[in-house]
């Protein structure tokens, strides 16, 4: 297949890949510069690496409790507890207040996220966090609360930041991550987006309509909690959609194009995305989560 933009002919080849679907492979990169587009199909300037950088995960029936501890541990002196309003009246949030009052972690709620957050929800808890200089985060709840979090953190962490400075191009400027963040506790309270392992913070930019987000490892979480006391009151309509978004996950990522038909290498190591296309390591994930969304979404 091949179109024809400004003086440079662009092909693109379907990628064979004897599994699932069909991938695109991408022969070249576009690249925006003075003149107009230019174009490589050099071997040696094409991407050959792919990064991941591991989550911290702590699995297990009541381990919300003991968020209060690893606060302690952190040091920290003024926690942002951050929620959003149906989930501050139940036991995930209870049992996190309850574990930071126990070790007398100092703490304050911001429980004003918006489910499926906005530029605007993404700026007014930025500033409810850049207004009272916390230490560290917790958050507790869906990807939306996560989400709102990680984008509060980056920002209260370089006040002087603009909100697409980070935001990923073409809304935003995408510019590379290079100030340290807060620590961020992470309790996911469904189990279906996987926000509390990510360096993605995603949202609607209301201006243009459109989805985009922020995609960078310095924003992932510093732990995520995954405890299964917490999914006992997920509604079933809630339960059953959290699957969906496990199948469509997997099916996303195990038909991304390959990390080195991705496109150029980048120039720094530091410019790798977060998302960088399938690779060896998250295909067998993906395999994995197909197969037990396959066998257990009906039930």
């Amino acid at each position: 297949m091949q179109y024809f933009s400004g003086t440079k002919m662009i092909s693109l080849k379907i990628w064979p890949r004897n599994r699932f679907l069909f991938g695109w492979r991408i022969l070249g990169n576009v690249t925006q510069n003075g003149n107009g587009l230019s174009y490589s199909t050099n071997p040696q300037d094409m991407e050959y690496a792919f990064e991941m950088a591991c989550s911290n995960i702590r699995y297990g029936p009541g381990v919300t409790k003991e968020v209060g501890m690893d606060l302690q541990n952190l040091g920290a002196k003024k926690v942002c507890l951050m929620t959003d309003k149906n989930l501050r009246k139940l036991t995930p949030v209870k049992v996190a207040i309850e574990s930071l009052e126990r070790h007398k972690i100092n703490y304050k709620i911001y429980d004003s996220v918006r489910v499926e957050p906005t530029d605007q929800s993404f700026k007014d808890a930025i500033n409810f966090s850049k207004a009272n200089d916390f230490d560290a985060y917790l958050a507790v709840g869906g990807g939306s609360v996560l989400d709102t979090c990680k984008a509060a953190n980056l920002y209260a962490s370089n006040p002087k930041a603009d909100l697409l400075d980070y935001v990923n191009a073409p809304v935003g400027k995408a510019l590379p991550v290079t100030h340290t963040v807060k620590p961020l506790i992470a309790v996911t309270t469904t189990a279906g987006t996987g926000s509390e392992t990510t360096g993605v913070a995603i949202f609607d930019y209301l201006p243009l309509k459109a989805k985009t987000g922020i995609a960078s490892r310095a924003i992932k979480p510093t732990l995520g909690i995954v405890d299964p006391d917490n999914l006992s009151t997920m509604p079933e309509r809630v339960a059953a959609y959290s699957g969906l978004d496990v199948l469509c996950h997997a099916i996303e990522s195990y038909t991304a194009i390959p990390y080195q038909s991705r496109g150029l290498r980048p120039a720094n190591p530091n410019l790798r995305p977060a998302y960088q296309g399938s690779n060896p390591i998250s295909d067998i994930w993906c395999r994995h989560a197909l197969q037990i969304t396959s066998k257990y979404l009906k039930r």
